[in-house]
């Protein structure tokens, strides 16, 4: 049942609308049943939550039987940025996702995003999807700020992803989506995998495996799940290791993605095409794994070519 969230006039007579598709059990057509909402678009150059919507949806909609309360599933908060493939909001130069909670009697974009907390509002659980930038490609992820990890960790490790990174409350921008339904007792689940403009189907069918188990768990689903995998959790802000470019150029992996290294190994190499040299080898500096590689060849002095969760910090 596809309903309009919120909706505002734009010219030459033309309408932005935020939709959502409710699926409620066979023969139900109220909302007093448990809830979980599944969010994403709210910027849009991230399209990996656009193929977890559609594949949620289909697998619920073949076993409908099995579904004993509501989801809701909101692919596009920010229609005209998927439609343009831009970040933030064309022609206002804005961020969604430092919108929020917005205003109902705000503009129109913080009237948009007022409209989408109160709808979300109520939830039992929330999953906010985003991507990486076409720069990046992150393994699949659970980011959780440390105001709220007592509530999330838990409900995170049902979810049949990789890592879980629990971050610094003074990195917490408190304008987010997910801090705003956070601080209204709505449990919200930040994932972030894959990389910028592009669907990467291992990974969102990972997480769809990760959303029906947790699902099942808050028994809104009555279906056989997967077993989720066992996420390494991160609580210190020391665990992870930044690696960035010594000197402009070519960046060739040498490496996979999500690979256990040693001390010195060869990540990869920044290189000069004109001359056929190699300018640099970057090396891991520590015993550690690669969950963030770059995606995107060229790099400037400083640019951001990985990140390594330290050996010694792996906590499962």
């Amino acid at each position: 049942m596809v309903k309009t969230v919120a909706s505002v006039g734009l010219p030459v007579d033309e309408v932005l609308e935020i939709k959502k598709n409710r699926i409620l059990p066979e023969g139900e057509s109220d909302g007093k049943k448990k809830r979980i909402s599944i969010v994403t678009g709210i910027h849009g150059d991230e399209l990996e939550g656009q193929y977890v919507c559609f594949e949620l949806i289909r697998r619920i909609e073949e076993h409908k039987e099995l579904l004993k309360g509501i989801v809701d599933v909101y692919p596009a908060m920010n229609p005209l940025g998927i439609d343009s493939i831009t970040r933030g909001i064309p022609a206002f130069d804005l961020d969604m996702n430092r919108l929020f909670p917005g205003n109902k009697d705000g503009d129109m974009t913080e009237f948009l995003a007022s409209g989408m907390i109160a709808d979300v509002d109520g939830s039992d659980v929330c999953i906010d999807i985003h991507a990486s930038n076409i720069f990046l490609t992150e393994i699949p992820q659970i980011r959780i700020n440390e105001l709220h990890k007592e509530k999330l960790i838990p409900l995170a490790k049902e979810l049949n992803v990789d890592f879980i990174w629990v971050h610094g409350a003074n990195t917490v921008l408190e304008s987010t989506f997910a801090h705003s339904l956070n601080s209204r007792n709505v449990p919200t689940l930040v994932v972030e995998m894959g990389v910028g403009m592009r669907i990467t189907k291992e990974y969102c069918n990972q997480l769809v495996d990760g959303i029906l188990h947790l699902m099942e768990t808050m028994e809104i689903w009555a279906g056989e799940t997967i077993e989720p995998r066992k996420p390494i959790i991160s609580e210190d802000a020391d665990d992870v290791t930044y690696l960035n470019a010594p000197t402009a150029g070519v960046f060739v992996p040498r490496v996979k993605h999500w690979e256990h290294l040693k001390k010195s190994d060869e990540i990869g190499w920044i290189i000069d095409p004109l001359h056929g040299k190699i300018l640099e080898k970057i090396l891991s500096p520590v015993d550690g794994i690669l969950f963030t590689i770059r995606e995107y060849p060229i790099v400037d002095h400083g640019s951001l070519i990985g990140r390594l969760l330290r050996e010694e910090a792996r906590k499962e």
